[in-house]
């Protein structure tokens, strides 16, 4: 079945320094313009992002510094690229929460007019979302073959959970997991050790503002230092604790944080 267009519609997908929309840099964008007699046009750019992409993130995407050294800046691509995205609405998976609003931010750095809101904005994953629930009655129904009477009672909840992961790792056992950007991040067993690795092994407070990378260090998972090893924060910018301390943050978050620093004061 063709889409019904009115007017084209550009599918786009961006790999960028990170995850911060404001601080993060384009490496990559790809666009798939779709038009209404359903013809394609398809774009890939390499883009300099004029400032290091960090290691941990070029581990999932693949794009080194070196790849997009002699790239152009977005800036030198932004005016052609506003043209060819000139009466098209924007489609693509997660774009609302992220694609969109760093692709703005771009194009408003290099002083290129991209207004939006004109267009019309589809977003793949909030259809999926919302039409493939992520509730636990719809876990229910899907593993176990069962409604869930009673759901948000604490005991029905509690009981259907554990139904749940039974039906899970007989279903799933000996199969390989990846995350969302389609990196292995291990084999389901029935193991809780592994079950234990697999959800939850790159926590260090409970709220997620530290999380452990790929290299087994506690980093910040928010703000101006998400991905930034702690330790080495709190070396550079003491008085950085002295906010977190006093700040509103759990205190479970605190405690961690008070943890990384003794320890790295001994050594």
């Amino acid at each position: 079945m063709k889409l019904n267009l009115k007017n084209p519609l550009t599918f786009f997908d961006l790999e960028t320094t990170g995850t911060n929309t404001v601080q993060d840099r384009i490496v990559e964008i790809s666009v798939v313009k779709l038009l209404p007699n359903g013809e394609r046009v398809i774009k890939t750019h390499k883009i300099n992002p004029t400032i290091p992409i960090p290691i941990e993130t070029s581990l999932i995407h693949g794009i080194y510094d070196e790849d997009v050294k002699d790239a152009p800046a977005f800036k030198n691509i932004a005016k052609s690229l506003a043209q060819f995205l000139e009466g098209s609405d924007l489609a693509g998976f997660n774009i609302l929460k992220f694609d969109v609003p760093l692709l703005v931010e771009e194009f408003l750095r290099a002083d290129v007019d991209f207004d939006v809101s004109k267009r019309k904005l589809i977003d793949a994953q909030k259809i999926f979302h919302m039409m493939e629930k992520r509730t636990l009655s719809a876990a229910y129904k899907f593993y176990c073959g069962k409604t869930l009477d009673n759901a948000h009672s604490a005991e029905a909840d509690t009981i259907a959970t554990l139904d749940v992961l039974e039906a899970q790792v007989v279903k799933y056992d000996g199969q390989e997991m990846v995350d969302n950007l389609g990196k292995s991040i291990g084999t389901i067993k029935n193991d809780m050790s592994v079950l234990h690795e697999l959800t939850s092994s790159n926590m260090v407070d409970l709220a997620g503002r530290i999380v452990m990378n790929n290299d087994g260090k506690e980093v910040f998972n928010f703000g101006k230092h998400r991905n930034t090893p702690v330790a080495d924060v709190l070396q550079r910018e003491p008085n950085y604790y002295n906010w977190m301390m006093n700040g509103d943050f759990p205190q479970d978050t605190k405690r961690k944080l008070t943890e990384i620093k003794l320890r790295n004061m001994k050594m």
